[in-house]
């Protein structure tokens, strides 16, 4: 009796996966979300950052003083690989709207009496402004005029220093008493692309899993084709999303699977611990986002509601996942707030076990919170049940 109980469920499960494929091909929109958007976003970022770090970032500079020193120092800035000086504004209005243009990412004052205050020891102020809006140039704009103010200010005292008989052999341990020997851990290249396209390519697929299944089971509703698909289950709800989910599960895994190819094989980004504790945490990510999918749409079983928040839920993990901004740096509600997003967990895995190579017993709590969060709707399935029967479409 179980047997044919179990063979009754099997071919029920085949005839709704069979209905779901037979969804799939018909619209060109789903394998376009699926497969081609996804991949081309992969191949986008990838070739956009394939440098690793943006360079020549375009700059300004109002020079106020016009002497020798502060052209001097606009040379030297110039000669930053993150800077190219191309524009030098008259005044701070004039530097501003060409930032607000977006013509500059930055720019940078040097005061009146630069020279004259600097070489009688009085310690001019050099003002410098990023465009935070666009994060990446803007702190990499940051990072390169702080580094040429600081070494302008050693040039400076130096000069001083010769200046009153000093030599040269005692001014530099006074400049720098204490040498730095910096090593770059598991990314020495200071490669950006590593750092973000293993965010920003899973968060991309998070959010596309997110919506074709919200859109998947919307339509079914707005259709009005939701008890077709519930009798192909004998009017189980469990049935009916498992074979409508598992061949979207097994598409969206493949593609990240390829996404994770181009990461460690073709573009050798690191991968310490080998290839399979990253696929398991992208098949567990894709799981936990269409679970994550089926709790929106039935909580509100509308497909344009459901489509909001899944686009919200998407958008918003990837900006509180902890790549750009660290969690610890955060407002106390966001840092609690960003543990309930899958693209957290899968980044922290990454962080681990392909960048630097932890034994795979310290990520076991992220693993764990992935497997939840696959079950995280089964509590509203009645719910998304009633929906479905009812068959009524709320625009």
């Amino acid at each position: 009796m179980e047997t044919n109980d179990s063979k009754s469920g099997l071919a029920l499960l085949r005839q709704v996966m069979l209905r779901e494929l037979h969804r799939l091909v018909s619209r060109p929109l789903y394998l376009l979300c699926m497969v081609a958007a996804p991949l081309f976003s992969a191949l986008f970022l990838l070739t956009l950052m394939k440098n690793g770090l943006p360079e020549r970032l375009p700059a300004a500079v109002v020079d106020l003083d016009r002497s020798p020193a502060s052209r001097n120092f606009i040379r030297q800035l110039n000669s930053l690989s993150l800077v190219e000086v191309v524009s030098q504004p008259d005044d701070f209005a004039e530097a501003r709207a060409a930032m607000q243009r977006g013509e500059i990412y930055g720019f940078l004052v040097i005061p009146e009496s630069f020279e004259a205050k600097a070489t009688a020891g009085r310690r001019p102020e050099i003002s410098f402004y990023t465009h935070n809006a666009y994060y990446i140039p803007g702190a990499l704009l940051y990072k390169g005029f702080k580094t040429m103010s600081v070494l302008a200010s050693g040039a400076i005292v130096q000069q001083t220093l010769l200046a009153h008989g000093a030599y040269a052999h005692e001014i530099t341990p006074r400049l720098q008493p204490v040498v730095a020997d910096v090593h770059a851990l598991n990314n020495p290249w200071l490669n950006y692309s590593v750092y973000l396209n293993n965010t920003f390519i899973p968060g991309m697929l998070q959010l596309l899993i997110l919506l074709v299944t919200v859109f998947s089971i919307g339509t079914e509703l707005k259709q009005a084709t939701s008890r077709e698909w519930l009798a192909a289950s004998h009017h189980s709800v469990v049935l009916a999303l498992a074979g409508k989910l598992l061949p979207q599960t097994v598409i969206f895994f493949a593609v990240g699977v390829l996404c994770q190819s181009l990461l460690y094989g073709y573009w050798h980004f690191p991968l310490q611990n080998g290839l399979w504790p990253m696929l398991a945490a992208m098949l567990l990510l894709v799981v936990a986002s269409q679970s994550y999918a089926v709790l929106m749409i039935s909580i509100a079983p509308s497909l344009r509601i459901g489509l909001s928040m899944a686009g919200l839920f998407g958008i918003m993990s990837i900006s509180l996942t902890g790549f750009s901004v660290p969690v610890p740096a955060m407002y106390a509600p966001f840092r609690l707030f960003s543990h309930i997003f899958p693209l957290r967990h899968y980044f922290l895995i990454y962080a681990d076990q392909a960048l630097n190579g932890i034994p795979l017993y310290y990520s076991r709590w992220h693993y764990l919170a992935l497997l939840l969060f696959a079950l995280v709707s089964l509590p509203l399935l009645p719910r998304l049940k009633n929906a479905l029967r009812r068959e009524v479409y709320i625009p």
